[in-house]
């Protein structure tokens, strides 16, 4: 910000010269980090298409979410974009362990009990009052999970549980999941659910967690052991985790051990967080999608999002850099639209993470279809395959 200076007889014209070598360099400075190519602001979508964005998805047998809050439904101007725009959403949080699980009732039954939050009960009442699809997220993951859990009288001041209590802990956290949706009346919105997020890291090896300190190397196969046993036949049941592309031959080793004795699959998908950023080499990824295809099981994108830069070197959201956003996003669903209709993905669901930038949990990187107003960007073309407006 220039500071405003006061002028003083004889030294008026030093002052200006001052200012218009500060503008100056001001606009050099600017010009050098692309920020005097300021975003276009790009025609309503009315103007471009008569289409939906869930009406392009659909044309290839897919379901377009993004994921809710009561911040986006509560906001009449977001509710009616997500409205018009998808037919999937996906809880932000409210359906992640830290919500659901009342300590105080678990102390006072002496087993794990689950009971949904104000949030989650009224974004469930709004997807079932607007026919949205809705996925589950998520069930076992080493974030976002009380520590009480896993201590003895659910009392982080006392010693961990052994094996035997974690595992009917988890499967009271299963169960109680599953119970809750069919108590409440809203079962029958689900698709699909995580089951465990985020279990393995980049070099094949399992993440430290509780779960897998205190049960070991089979919590995972556990997991899906349970909620394959509680959980209807209506609800796919999915492993997801983010970097898929440094992970995937891991994933791909993986899912194989998720059978019972009796040899039946434990697990029907797998998703993939799709955390990209504009440097991302897209063959790289798209390989790694096919590696995971052919495991047969589904695939889903579930938290896409693709930010302008690289990991901790976010861009300015200058017009080049959103066309190369526009032009990333249209690459990335187009070549996936191209291997679902020829038959070698099986992929019925991609989820956006976040419906605007003002709201996204990566708001440093400008990832999403909808900028801060929220307003199309070249992003949300470039999702729906119109290439013209896609930034080319």
């Amino acid at each position: 910000m220039i500071k405003k200076t006061k002028l003083h007889h004889g030294n008026h014209h030093k002052t200006i010269g001052r200012y218009i070598c500060l503008l100056v360099c001001l606009c050099l400075a600017l010009t050098s980090t692309g920020c005097a190519s300021a975003a276009k602001s790009l025609p309503a979508q009315s103007e471009v298409t008569d289409k939906a964005l869930k009406d392009v998805f659909a044309e290839h047998g897919v379901k377009v979410g993004t994921c809710i809050s009561s911040q986006v439904i509560n906001n009449p101007r977001m509710a009616g974009l997500v409205m018009g725009q998808y037919n999937s959403c996906t809880m932000e949080n409210a359906m992640k362990p830290d919500y659901i699980l009342n300590q105080e009732q678990s102390i006072a039954q002496g087993t794990l009990v689950v009971e949904f939050g104000y949030e989650a009960k009224l974004i469930l009442e709004w997807a079932k009052n607007h026919n949205f699809a809705m996925r589950g997220h998520t069930l076992i993951w080493y974030s976002q999970t009380p520590d009480w859990i896993f201590h003895q009288d659910f009392d982080v001041t006392k010693g961990f549980v052994d094996r035997e209590e974690m595992l009917s802990r988890m499967e009271s956290l299963i169960k109680g999941t599953f119970d809750e949706l069919e108590r409440l009346g809203y079962q029958n919105l689900f698709y699909a659910y995580d089951v465990v997020n985020e279990a393995w890291n980049e070099n094949g090896t399992m993440r430290d967690s509780y779960w897998h300190e205190i049960i070991g190397d089979d919590y995972l196969w556990h997991a899906f052991y349970f909620a394959d046993k509680y959980a209807p036949e209506s609800i796919d049941l999915y492993y997801n985790d983010y970097n898929e592309q440094y992970k995937a031959d891991t994933i791909a080793a993986f899912v194989t051990t998720l059978v019972d004795e009796k040899g039946h699959s434990l697990i029907d998908g797998i998703g993939l967080q799709g955390h990209l950023f504009t440097s991302d080499d897209l063959t790289a990824y798209f390989e790694a999608i096919d590696i995971l295809a052919k495991t047969g099981l589904k695939l889903e994108l579930t938290e896409i999002d693709v930010g302008l830069g690289a990991y901790q070197k976010p861009f300015s959201p200058t017009d080049d850099k959103l066309r190369l956003q526009g032009r990333y996003y249209y690459e990335l669903i187009g070549g996936l639209f191209d291997r679902i209709d020829a038959g070698t993905l099986k992929m019925d669901a991609i989820t956006f993470w976040g419906f605007s930038d003002g709201i996204s949990w990566r708001k440093e990187y400008a990832p999403q279809l909808y900028d801060s107003s929220p307003n199309p960007k070249y992003a949300l073309y470039g999702a729906m395959q119109i290439k013209d407006y896609a930034g080319y």
